[in-house]
């Protein structure tokens, strides 16, 4: 049963926000082999003032280990170097 949860920065409009849900809904069925039904999205808005500490200190750097797609801004974690 996979939540997805979206974070972001607000200013997206709700027709952005369901074509996002939808194409994260086809991908997630399609991946794991999981009917539409078993599937949930929900968005974080997060202000850029405090995206370090809400999301990049706590789900990013502080989840390394299991971050799939490293984001292209901010540090890696002490021995993570490329």
């Amino acid at each position: 049963m996979p939540h997805v949860i979206v974070k972001l920065w607000p200013g997206k409009t709700e027709s952005q926000k369901q074509s996002l849900t939808d194409a994260i809904v086809r991908a997630v069925t399609a991946a794991l082999n999981y009917g539409p039904d078993a599937v949930s999205v929900g968005f974080d808005e997060i202000p850029a003032q405090d995206w370090d500490a809400r999301v990049f200190e706590p789900d990013i750097l502080g989840k390394w280990n299991s971050i799939t797609k490293e984001p292209g801004y901010g540090r890696r974690p002490t021995g993570k170097e490329k």
